[in-house]
């Protein structure tokens, strides 16, 4: 882990990204004391659909419903 002070980090600043790239951190001071530091962002993982594996739908989903289910009293 590398530490910059402010005016090195802004004039060096493509050769920072090119480390963090490689995944090293980098740290960003400023008068001395560290106050950000530079890290990788991970991509997040391509989320795969289907994930809960098959339904089970009744043969009488598409049904319409009954006055009962629907809560109307007759």
């Amino acid at each position: 882990m590398g530490q910059y002070n402010v005016q090195e980090a802004k004039t060096r600043l493509s050769e920072l990204l090119n480390l963090v790239e490689r995944g090293e951190d980098v740290v960003i001071a400023k008068a001395g004391r560290p106050v950000a530091r530079l890290v990788k962002i991970e991509r997040p993982h391509k989320r795969e659909l289907g994930f809960l594996g098959p339904l089970h739908i009744p043969d009488n989903f598409y049904e319409p419903w009954t006055d009962d289910e629907m809560g109307i009293e007759g």
